[in-house]
């Protein structure tokens, strides 16, 4: 399967072993940025994959069908990440969407975009119905990414994810493929 997703401005692709550097780089100066946000995890000395191990579990995710992780690139420089986490088949046919950006082009309008990219991978490439993204409640941002987007709210999901040393309540939003028309993509472009 073709895991590369272009639009005129963004283009998303999976991590590779070359991009080490431009991507730990590109981490450590957004470090502060993305801490609020981070998922940590509650037990002591939890083993932190290098990065070819992270690279090795993401492609072996992708070949198994269980999880995409890709990076934003914008005018040939690496400046995020979006990933399809926790494909699920069977009965629920649903996967989850997280996304970071570097903090120098925020507000650009290409999370959206790749949000709407990686939703439209889910639903007309995967064959998925369902597709979710969790947010924490202060998260501005990524609240006005969803909205953007036209996801609808679902609720709270009390101590969901593990942030910063404590259990973190997320808003959960969801769209299912029959909301979506020809896709999020286009309607992010009729913008």
């Amino acid at each position: 399967m073709d895991l590369e997703l272009v639009a005129p401005e963004l283009r998303l692709r999976p991590l590779r072993r070359r991009d080490r550097n431009a991507w730990e780089a590109l981490r450590r100066s957004n470090a502060a940025w993305l801490a609020p946000w981070e998922a940590t995890s509650p037990e002591a000395g939890v083993y932190r994959p290098t990065f070819w191990r992270y690279i090795r579990d993401q492609a072996r995710a992708a070949r198994e069908g269980t999880g995409y992780a890709f990076v934003m690139e914008h005018e040939g420089q690496i400046v995020g990440q979006v990933t399809i986490a926790g494909v699920a088949r069977g009965s629920l046919q649903a996967a989850t969407i997280g996304y970071w950006i570097s903090e120098h082009v925020a507000g650009r309008g290409l999370t959206p975009l790749a949000v709407a990219m990686a939703a439209d991978f889910c639903w007309f490439r995967l064959g998925l119905h369902r597709v979710e993204v969790n947010i924490r409640p202060e998260n501005a941002a990524s609240l006005r990414v969803v909205e953007k987007l036209g996801f609808r709210p679902e609720g709270m999901r009390p101590g969901y994810l593990h942030i910063q040393g404590r259990w973190a309540d997320h808003l959960s939003f969801a769209l299912n493929r029959e909301e979506v028309g020809e896709g999020l993509l286009a309607r992010w472009q009729r913008r």
